[in-house]
């Protein structure tokens, strides 16, 4: 049998998380997994209700800038792994509300790192610390050829990418300076199953299926390289496994494309699914005043991972939003739950008896 893993997934409940969790706990049931979240309004245990009975899976509700319970955490479960997904994420909530952006994403990421530095005390073989990470620490690309390496200065300009970008840095720091075995990757924009409807495209495809206007920033020319979030879920199994101690290692999807472009294309494909009239979802497009400090182009260069590790992605954009457009038509229950809150009690009733 292969050496078990004890590996503790921070934010597994959360829109990559979730995979994350689903992926190792099928994938390798001689490990053991332990997802941790504090179930904020973007965390859903509806994500694993297929997986929650598993034996080698286990669910802890809790913060983790919550010293105490992380200390216990790697105590009682002898973590050997960590997989740090957990942060708060959206743009837009970060321009409202900086303070906790920098209070999880930061401080929490510091709490993860000590812990782990505590535990493992110097006994390094077998442990790795994962960060992941977001492009958005990069900055801003004009329009053309150039694209986010690993060796790309950071210019972070939301109050998210900031956050995020000081605990890559926070987390690169524990390698220099107590060898902790430490893994970054920085990310392109995901989607697919179970992705909150707050980001453009289940915004999208939720509006249109209730007939509401699709609001777009600006003109709609800002252009994002998006990666299906099952293959984020893959490269992130081939780093924690493959990767280098030390390296940074950037997940793309080779797939660009400006914001206007992505809503025609789902409006084209859900008036297609749906039996409506061609152009129907369209003319519910509504440009809004473009949000402050909207970068304007982001793209990885993904090659790293694919010459020194083996890994590509394997949906194009039109075969991942097909598919994806189809997951939010047979799980309407879920995106009710979700836009309505219901969601939220699920742990109460899954948990709170137990």
């Amino acid at each position: 049998m292969a050496k078990t893993k004890k590996i503790l997934i921070t934010g597994g409940a959360g829109f990559i998380g979730s995979h994350v969790v689903r992926l190792f706990v099928t994938k390798y049931p001689h490990y053991h997994i332990v997802n941790l979240d504090l179930l904020t309004y973007a965390g859903n245990l509806e994500n694993l209700k297929d997986v929650e009975g598993s034996p080698n899976y286990i669910f802890i509700k809790g913060d983790i800038g919550d010293e105490v319970l992380v200390d216990d955490i790697f105590a009682k479960y002898q973590i050997t792994n960590v997989v740090h997904l957990a942060a708060e994420s959206h743009v837009d909530r970060s321009i409202k509300d900086p303070l906790i952006f920098l209070k999880t994403n930061i401080l929490g990421t510091a709490n993860l790192l000590q812990t782990a530095k505590k535990h493992w005390a110097n006994e390094y073989e077998g442990k790795l610390f994962y960060h992941v990470s977001t492009d958005e620490v990069y900055g801003s690309l004009d329009m053309g050829s150039e694209m986010f390496t690993e060796l790309t200065p950071y210019d972070p300009r939301s109050p998210y990418s900031a956050s995020k970008a000081s605990s890559d840095h926070l987390v690169r720091s524990f390698w220099h300076t107590y060898h902790l075995p430490v893994v970054v990757s920085n990310c392109s924009n995901n989607y697919g199953p179970n992705h909150f409807p707050e980001k453009l495209i289940p915004l999208m495809i939720n509006n249109i299926l209730h007939k509401k206007p699709l609001p777009v920033y600006g003109k709609g020319e800002n252009v994002r390289d998006w990666l299906y979030v099952e293959d984020h879920a893959r490269a992130i199994d081939t780093i924690l496994h493959q990767g280098k101690a030390g390296e940074t290692y950037n997940i793309g999807g080779h797939n660009e494309w400006k914001n206007i472009d992505i809503v025609h294309f789902i409006c084209q494909l859900m008036d297609s699914k749906l039996g409506k009239n061609e152009g129907e979802s369209e003319r519910l497009i509504t440009y809004v005043t473009d949000r402050p400090g909207h970068d304007l182009r982001y793209a990885i260069d993904a090659s790293k991972i694919k010459n020194e590790l083996g890994w590509i992605p394997k949906e194009t954009f039109e075969t991942g939003i097909s598919k994806t457009v189809d997951w939010y038509l047979n799980n309407k229950e879920w995106l009710q739950h979700v836009t309505s809150g219901a969601y939220q009690d699920y742990y109460s009733k899954m948990y709170d008896h137990q």
